[in-house]
């Protein structure tokens, strides 16, 4: 496996973790809808939130959470709503970033960017 993906992965893991200790129930990752993908699907006071997941292992470039342009929003946006059409129970939904930096040495630093709208 490509080391990109293996650091997706690992940063989803600690991204599921994360959530569910903060009261979020994670109902999956890697959820596909066609060639989209959400990162992580949670529910909090009965509410989905789609999360997508910036990982970074260096301080180098920016923030994590500075890769969500508007076309990822778009694609979260969309295949967003190819869940809600299988799961109408919901109508309301959050789209969240969720950016993770793990330096070398360091404990792992969450940053929640709520409701995000681009």
């Amino acid at each position: 496996m490509a080391l990109h993906n293996d650091l997706g992965k690992n940063g989803e893991q600690l991204a599921a973790a994360w959530l569910q200790r903060q009261g979020y129930q994670v109902l999956c990752t890697n959820w596909r809808y066609g060639h989209l993908e959400i990162d992580v699907i949670a529910l909090k006071d009965g509410l989905p939130h789609f999360v997508e997941v910036k990982y970074k292992t260096s301080g180098q470039f920016g923030p994590p959470e500075l890769k969500v342009n508007r076309q990822k929003f778009r694609n979260i946006a969309n295949a967003a709503a190819g869940w809600l059409r299988r799961n109408p129970q919901h109508r309301d939904f959050r789209i969240d970033i969720l950016a993770i930096t793990e330096l070398k040495g360091k404990e792992p630093e969450y940053f929640l960017i709520r409701n995000v709208y681009l």
